[in-house]
């Protein structure tokens, strides 16, 4: 079991190509850590907006009625990979990990793998 910060450090050091990441509380937009980001990338501002895309589809995924977990959410910008990754278990309910990744310095399958497995290892 691995803590928030020990979760985003690992992220950031064992995903080629990452350039930042966060932990996030979708009840309420807050995100409970954040490695990384610059200038160019708000963390806390990204958190807070895609805590709106988490919601969103999850609430159809409700209406739908497909009865399927989300597990990830995949959004492809021209120079960038925004991965969101919904927590599993009880002990991380209401959250997400985000990851941002540079798309000519990153493998996506890769990153995936190595998010499932940093997700997986969470405890808040």
């Amino acid at each position: 079991m691995a803590s928030v910060d020990t979760s985003l450090k690992e992220l950031m050091t064992g995903i080629e190509g990452a350039v930042g990441c966060a932990i996030v509380d979708y009840t309420s937009g807050m995100a409970l850590g954040t490695l990384g980001g610059g200038a160019d990338l708000d963390l806390l501002v990204a958190a807070a907006g895609n805590t709106d895309v988490v919601r969103a589809e999850m609430r159809t995924m409700a209406e739908v009625g497909l009865g399927s977990a989300v597990e990830d959410i995949l959004i492809t910008l021209d120079r960038q990979y925004h991965l969101i990754r919904l927590v599993a278990g009880k002990h991380g309910q209401g959250l997400f990990v985000y990851l941002v990744l540079d798309k000519e310095h990153s493998n996506l399958a890769m990153a995936r793998h190595q998010l499932r497995r940093v997700e997986q290892q969470l405890t808040v």
